[in-house]
């Protein structure tokens, strides 16, 4: 169970990535399946060939970002449709993670990695892990939290609520729809290479089907929290992430085989989505908050009160 809640709180930078484009940009972006893993494939070369684990990460996270941007360009540039975008920088970055491996497979068994203190000091799978994994998560919240209360971070939440209104303004919304994608996907590049650093390998199949867990973390998250504010949204989704991964380790326990987890994912995000329309589930929550449920008033009352 510890396991299941540092690899949750490892995908919530994931999740995080998927949060600026699904929520803020309103953008659904599948380029994650692929700058994941090419986050994961960068990191661990750059690794195996003696590279600073911290500068091999930051690289992940720029590789990641590039990816974005070429999703964004292909969006705004060429007025291709923004799921078909997100479709075909992921195949392409297929063959490119392959290109950038060499093999379908890279081993970090013996080398050096930003998880190896933590393994050194015996503190992966304690409590010691969690915390400093949770101040990690805590420190790219508040860094996303910044800048979505900047100028260029408000001027993209308004490209993602009304796009021709912000444009009206002299805003260009495509720089926008760019720098988001290649924010969001640098985090994504980034969750992936931690991701391989904390398994001990990186493989060319590692980010498929990514997207789902990305959007139950979002979902799951912000469906039992709430969203009305920046910072809470963002740490909703940290929290999703972590929910998202001990339902698999349940799942699993329960007798499931890990080839039902894509079943599962979809499942958790079903149910998410169709949670909060439960009229007893907004019940429980407003009550859980302290508010009470107020009735609906009735015709009657609404005209004797007009």
């Amino acid at each position: 169970m510890i396991t299941a809640v540092e690899l949750g709180l490892i995908y919530a930078i994931m999740a995080l990535g998927v949060y600026l484009t699904f929520r803020i940009l309103n953008f659904p972006d599948l380029t994650v399946d692929g700058s994941f893993t090419t986050g994961a494939a960068v990191a661990s070369v750059s690794i195996v060939n003696g590279v600073n684990p911290w500068l091999a990460t930051a690289l992940a996270f720029f590789a990641g970002m590039i990816a974005g941007v070429i999703t964004g360009l292909l969006h705004t540039k060429g007025k291709i449709d923004g799921l078909l975008a997100g479709i075909l920088t992921m195949i392409a970055l297929y063959s490119i993670n392959l290109r950038i491996m060499g093999k379908a497979n890279v081993p970090l068994l013996g080398e050096d990695t930003l998880i190896s203190p933590l393994r050194q000091a015996g503190w992966l799978g304690s409590g010691p892990a969690i915390g400093v994994l949770f101040l990690v998560c805590l420190i790219f919240v508040a860094v996303i939290v910044w800048f979505l209360h900047t100028e260029v971070g408000m001027a993209m939440r308004a490209t993602g609520d009304n796009e021709q209104m912000i444009r009206s303004f002299g805003v260009s919304t495509d720089n926008q729809k760019i720098l988001g994608l290649a924010l969001s996907n640098g985090l994504v590049g980034l969750s992936g290479a931690l991701i391989a650093q904390y398994q001990g390998f990186a493989d060319v199949g590692m980010g498929i089907g990514l997207i789902l867990i990305g959007l139950a973390s979002v979902i799951v998250g912000q469906a039992i929290f709430t969203q009305r504010y920046i910072w809470l949204a963002a740490l909703a989704v940290v929290l999703g992430a972590v929910i998202y991964r001990l339902v698999i380790q349940f799942a699993l326990m329960a007798g499931l085989e890990v080839n039902d987890m894509k079943l599962i994912s979809a499942i958790l995000v079903v149910v998410a989505l169709l949670l909060p329309r439960w009229k007893g589930f907004q019940k429980m929550v407003k009550s859980f908050k302290g508010n009470k449920p107020q009735d609906t008033p009735t015709k009657e009352e609404v005209s004797s009160n007009a």
